[in-house]
């Protein structure tokens, strides 16, 4: 089958899915709202069923050799202790996210992607035979369709890189609050931490973001204190954290929801960039497989919308636990038996 398509946003979900249908022979046209590319960005983890999906991209090499191999991961204590160690078999890749969007852009006609095109009224979208709502957490389709709004999870979430080569990955759990460290490239640190909202709002009166990071971590383990002495003037992304609750479907008519503005999701698993790939590969093998646009929905909705729902379910109780106040001994001891269990 080959078709039209107009495609709403250019992250992830949206080029990887314009990247597929343009190699299956459909005719595509992506609308976003921003003026290009960013060129800012942290990193992201990309695991082996994500890998699979950017070789079927043929993007996968690019990927490869942009990004670093991440095997296994400690999680720690603020006195940096062991809770728990994720073995070397547990293999992914950290990619920048201007990396991965550039590697899934490459290539494209100039003319597919339409920026400082945001989308005010579907009502007024070319004509074709597919819309995919690729519009993120904030989907405005997701709301005129299904009147669903994204819900907040109770936590905020900074991140952003430092100077220095990060060695290993470590996530640390502390009352209220954790941070991560990851590999970001060679020459760079991946940075994120979360935080319960109340305790940030407590904590961050008259502050700046370096001046409350040091305040909430500055008396953790070393490895901690190293990124936030190399904070200097470096960018700090900051955002509520929010996930999407459980939708009916992810088609309506003609349109199909895909990545976030499906099924966004805490940050805590990894998952939302993978499963953004995995929605873009799925939607394009239905649409190739299936005689028409509506049986090629109803295929990839049975095969995506139950999963994500656990997936998002899963990070939203791993957002919970992570960042928890009470009887974190208790808690510290549960997660390393599953650990040495899984």
């Amino acid at each position: 089958m080959h078709g039209s398509a107009v495609i709403i946003g250019a992250g992830i979900a949206g080029l990887a899915t314009a990247r597929g249908l343009l190699g299956a022979g459909w005719d595509v046209h992506v609308l976003e709202r921003s003026p290009g590319l960013p060129r800012t960005g942290t990193a992201l983890g990309m695991w082996p069923e994500a890998m699979r999906a950017l070789d079927r991209l043929a993007v996968g090499e690019q990927v490869r050799a942009d990004s670093v191999e991440q095997r296994g991961a400690r999680l720690l204590r603020p006195d940096g202790t062991e809770i728990a160690h994720l073995g070397p078999e547990r293999t992914g890749r950290l990619v920048p996210r201007p990396a991965l969007l550039a590697a899934l852009a490459e290539g494209l006609p100039p003319d597919v992607i339409a920026w400082n095109a945001p989308v005010a009224d579907h009502g007024v979208l070319p004509a074709a035979d597919l819309v995919v709502a690729a519009d993120g957490v904030h989907s405005p389709t997701r709301a005129t369709l299904f009147g669903v709004a994204p819900r907040p999870l109770g936590t905020v979430a900074l991140r952003g890189t430092v100077p220095g080569p990060a060695d290993g990955t470590t996530e640390t759990w502390g009352p209220a609050r954790l941070f991560g460290i990851t590999p970001h490239d060679a020459e760079r640190t991946n940075w994120f931490a979360s935080v319960r909202a109340d305790v940030l709002d407590s904590a961050g009166s008259g502050r700046t973001d370096p001046q409350l990071l040091r305040r909430l971590y500055g008396d953790w383990h070393p490895a901690v204190r190293r990124v936030l002495d190399a904070l200097g003037d470096t960018p700090i992304d900051r955002r509520t954290l929010l996930d999407v609750p459980p939708l009916p479907s992810y088609v309506s008519g003609r349109t199909v929801l895909l990545g976030d503005a499906a099924h966004g999701m805490a940050p805590n698993l990894g998952r939302g960039a993978c499963e953004a790939l995995i929605d873009a590969t799925a939607l394009v093998s239905a649409l190739t497989a299936a005689p028409d646009v509506p049986g090629a929905l109803r295929r990839y909705d049975a095969a995506r919308r139950r999963p994500t729902i656990r997936t998002v379910r899963l990070a939203r109780l791993a957002n919970g636990v992570s960042t928890a106040r009470h009887l974190l001994p208790v808690r510290n001891v549960v997660v390393a038996a599953a650990a040495r269990w899984s």
